[in-house]
């Protein structure tokens, strides 16, 4: 049985790398082209984005009750801690008289209220989410995370968190009047959110689904993440080696967090092995996405959680990898010389019509560890086979991820 080797190294940014002019060349214009594309737009989740819903559903003396829903509709990328907070402006001189489930961060001048003092008067309020231990007369269905969201593939029961407030000050024959300048943290900066919009009125049921309740209103909100918004550079990068040449094709500078990739070929073993080097975060409910033809072909993961992603305009299929629960959903920290590390093994299934080692096609198009896409290197520096076998079909294949992730890929 031979043996070949492929390597997949993705380094953590606080190591700063040698490149040549052609790297930084590479860089600047592959950095030019993600900026020119539209600033929210995920081809590997096209459709992936957090929705804000506010739902009237009764009228006070003077104002409304109302309940906001944040639901993660993305398919891999997740809310960690210390989780989402949600703002607005208010279009009228509304205040939050109560509030359940979640809590503003401020109160905000309330010296105009005699009587009774509102729970807040600002303009501008950010609301976070309660713990899960919060006391049960603050809490209701559907609460109470601590502002943690599960991506919508891998837990779709807790992809969404709501509260509920009453809202008042509103004079006379008032009318609702929708928030404005949405703004959220989920948990730092690079979502974008669109204006506040009426839609059709949510619709619930109850007695087993024999009634329906619809609300009296209903607003919606969607925002998007750019990962150009979130972080000033890239947070992490790719290197390759493989068995059948001895150069490394090394990192291009600046990298932080993990990633995944992954290989094809027949009945392939792999091992992969998740270390961090990180010595001042853990990662908890992480996730790994890896874009490779490879998951065309069934594949049985031992120690991970796993599903495809529906894609949209281009073939390759992704993959998605999570912990699971009880067992390895937290990625812990370096400590010292250790690093905190998990691994699997993985059964591929080999397509032979397409499976080569020529060309770079073993190595992955794309990888995302915790919703953030790696730089991956330029395709002229990956190792390219030795003239007169490019037509070589393993038999056996390892594959590594560093920093990061170690694959070991057996191929019969």
């Amino acid at each position: 049985m031979d043996t070949y080797l492929f390597a997949f190294c993705i380094i953590a940014c606080h190591k700063v790398f040698e490149t040549t002019d052609s790297t930084r060349r590479w860089m600047i214009s592959l950095r030019q082209r993600y900026l020119e594309m539209p600033d929210c737009y995920d081809p590997m989740d096209p459709n992936g984005n957090i929705t804000v819903t506010f739902d009237i559903h009764d009228w006070t003396d003077d104002g409304y009750l109302e309940k906001v829903t944040i639901q993660n509709y993305y398919q891999y990328r997740h809310v960690d801690q210390p989780g989402w907070k949600v703002g607005w402006s208010w279009t009228n001189t509304e205040v939050i008289w109560s509030m359940s489930c979640a809590f503003a961060t401020q109160q905000g001048n309330c010296t105009t209220f005699k009587f009774q003092t509102p729970h807040c008067c600002k303009k501008d309020p950010v609301i976070v989410d309660l713990m899960p231990e919060a006391l049960p007369q603050n809490r209701s269905e559907d609460c109470c995370h601590g502002g943690l969201l599960s991506p919508w593939a891998i837990d779709p029961s807790n992809s969404f968190s709501s509260f509920e407030m009453k809202v008042g000050n509103l004079a006379g024959n008032f009318p609702a009047y929708k928030p404005q300048n949405l703004t959220l943290m989920a948990p730092g900066p690079g979502y974008t959110c669109g204006p506040v919009l009426d839609t059709d009125p949510t619709v619930t049921t109850d007695i087993g689904g024999r009634s329906q309740n619809q609300v009296l209103n209903t607003w919606k909100s969607t925002c998007t993440y750019s990962s150009f918004l979130a972080n000033k550079k890239p947070v992490c990068c790719v290197s390759l080696s493989t068995f059948y040449n001895p150069n490394i094709t090394p990192c291009p500078k600046c990298s932080c967090g993990c990633s995944e990739a992954d290989q094809t070929t027949v009945l392939c073993r792999v091992k992969l092995t998740i270390s961090n080097y990180n010595y001042q975060r853990n990662f908890s409910n992480w996730n790994m996405l890896v874009q490779h033809p490879g998951f065309s072909q069934p594949a049985t993961i031992y120690s991970f959680n796993s599903t495809v992603l529906p894609t949209v305009g281009f073939g390759d299929e992704v993959a998605l990898f999570w912990g699971i629960e009880y067992f390895n959903t937290i990625l812990l920290q370096a400590d010292g010389d250790q690093v905190g590390s998990l691994n699997t093994q993985i059964l591929l299934n080999k397509d032979t019509d397409s499976f080569t080692l020529s060309n770079g096609w073993a190595f992955p198009r794309r990888i995302y560890f915790d919703g953030e896409n790696c730089i991956m290197p330029p395709p002229d520096t990956f190792p390219a086979l030795p003239n007169g076998i490019s037509s070589l079909k393993p038999t056996y294949c390892k594959i590594i991820l560093l920093i990061v992730f170690t694959f070991i890929t057996l191929v019969t």
